[in-house]
């Protein structure tokens, strides 16, 4: 097949990827002229949060543990304070998405470096793109101030993370490589990671049901994690991530199962407008000649993620809603949107429908 004309743009990263890889920390913030790292990260991973000061010593300003879903901007406004009073001048973000996001938003104003150590698969570490939520509404953008200037993938981090919230954030990052094999900017270079992240990331999951210390699975998932961030990064979401953010922002559903359980049918309602990229989702998943829609909601009951919107706390009368703001400032779709679709899709969703498509 012929390679369209495109424009790739690479985002500038230094990864440190491997076993005991966090042993690095130090002398990457020595490496950036840093010398009072504040430590971010959620009331859960506090100790992990401990763990990192302990290891940097007079290097650690402090520790800042109150980062959520979504990035609530008076939390943004309160790490900011704290980083200023405590005389920063960088940031260490240890956890998942919401850590990673919070660690964004300080360098958005501050323009402190930020340095992500990732225990989840969510991605954002890969990607200048930040989210804040603010009365109920969740904005979202891109800015390279964010891009963390280093990111440290230890896949021994990752062994104490739960098998349940394993599987939702893969299928999370998995969400971001398939949305980046249509997108409106994608090229090939883009389409290989894209393809390559799905296959390592279902690879690694289906090990982890059963095998839950595997540390090979463990390090396939979160090379999975790199590759689908980085596609993330580097080229525009459609649809999905629309939804995505939609029902996170305003509905305060969690990030990662909203994702697992909305991207089997947000696939599908695009198979037929993007034939090419649902066939190389499907072989990433083994077979290319399955409705690529279907393999993925197959992969997600195979791996006992949740499957529907009702069970992640969504109401029948809320899908009206969620369709209206939808709809109200949509992302790029290689499919036309419209009502009854979104509508449709939102429906099927929330009942866990297997998709045909």
């Amino acid at each position: 097949m012929a390679t369209d004309k495109f424009i790739y743009n690479a985002q500038p990263a230094r990864v440190i990827f491997g076993k005991d890889s966090l042993q690095e920390l130090a002398n990457e913030i020595e490496r950036l002229g840093a010398h009072r790292a504040l430590v971010l990260s959620t009331p859960d991973q506090r100790k992990q949060a401990e763990h990192v000061a302990e290891l940097l010593g007079s290097r650690a300003a402090g520790i800042f543990d109150k980062a959520v879903m979504h990035v609530p901007i008076e939390t943004a406004h309160e790490a900011r304070e704290v980083a200023k009073q405590l005389e920063a001048d960088c940031a260490v973000a240890i956890g998942g998405g919401s850590t990673t996001g919070l660690g964004k938003a300080i360098a958005m104003e501050s323009e402190l470096p930020i340095l992500a150590i990732p225990t989840t698969y969510a991605g954002s570490e890969m990607t200048p793109v930040y989210g804040l939520t603010e009365q109920g509404l969740k904005r979202t953008g891109k800015d390279p101030r964010v891009l963390p200037k280093t990111v440290i993938y230890d896949p021994g981090l990752t062994l104490s993370l739960p098998v349940g919230l394993s599987i939702t954030s893969g299928m999370n990052a998995i969400a971001h490589a398939a949305e980046g094999l249509y997108a409106q900017d994608g090229n090939p270079v883009m389409s290989l990671m894209a393809e390559e992240g799905i296959r390592s990331m279902a690879q690694g999951l289906t090990t982890l049901v059963d095998h839950a210390d595997d540390y090979g699975a463990r390090s396939d998932c979160l090379y999975g994690a790199w590759l689908c961030g980085t596609v993330l990064g580097h080229v525009g979401m459609a649809l999905h991530h629309k939804l995505c953010h939609t029902l996170g922002g305003s509905f305060n559903l969690p990030h990662a199962p909203t994702h697992t359980v909305v991207l089997p049918h947000a696939i599908a309602f695009n198979a037929e407008a993007a034939p090419e990229a649902t066939r190389r989702i499907a072989r990433a998943l083994g077979d290319e000649h399955a409705p690529a829609g279907a393999a993925l909601y197959d992969l997600a009951k195979r791996l006992g993620a949740p499957l529907t919107l009702r069970e992640l706390g969504l109401t029948e009368p809320d899908l009206d809603r969620a369709t209206d703001i939808a709809l109200s400032n949509p992302y790029w779709n290689p499919r036309p949107i419209e009502r009854d679709g979104i509508r449709k899709l939102l429906q099927d969703a929330f009942e866990g429908t297997r998709p045909s498509a």
